[in-house]
Parts: structure tokens; C-alpha cells; sequence
């Protein structure tokens, strides 16, 4: 996410650059060492898809600030 962003890891801290998902669970997170986008869990795709095909988890990329 750093870098499609364009951003070195100190702005990403410095920015308050953090990962939503849709819902209350929170299935991703950004790594605070390589700005990579992570899981924040184990994610169980029969639980949470079990009555559809196809299997979509949406998330935003929130970016403090002008960029």
C-alpha cells in the first residue's frame, strides 16, 4: 500500500493511513514495518461466504491530509 500510495513508511504513520472494512470485523491491516496490506485474522471463507459463490471482502484506504 506504501507504495501505490507513493508514500515512505515514516508518512504513512505520520498521515494515520489505516485500512477499513465493511462491517465490525476488521479483516485487514497494514503491516507498521513494510506498509504492506495484511490479514488481521485468519479469515474462514466457508463461514463467511458459505451461500455464495463468489467471495468479495471490500476495504477502504483511509489517508489523513491532502495527497
Amino acid at each position: 500500500v506504501a507504495k501505490d500510495l507513493g508514500l515512505e513508511l515514516p508518512a504513512l504513520r505520520d498521515r494515520g493511513v489505516r485500512v477499513l472494512s465493511e462491517g465490525r470485523t476488521q479483516y485487514f491491516s497494514l503491516h507498521g514495518k513494510t506498509g504492506h496490506l495484511v490479514t488481521a485474522e485468519r479469515i474462514d471463507r466457508e463461514q463467511l461466504c458459505e451461500s455464495v459463490q463468489q467471495c468479495v471482502l471490500r476495504c477502504e484506504v483511509i489517508v489523513e491530509g491532502e495527497m
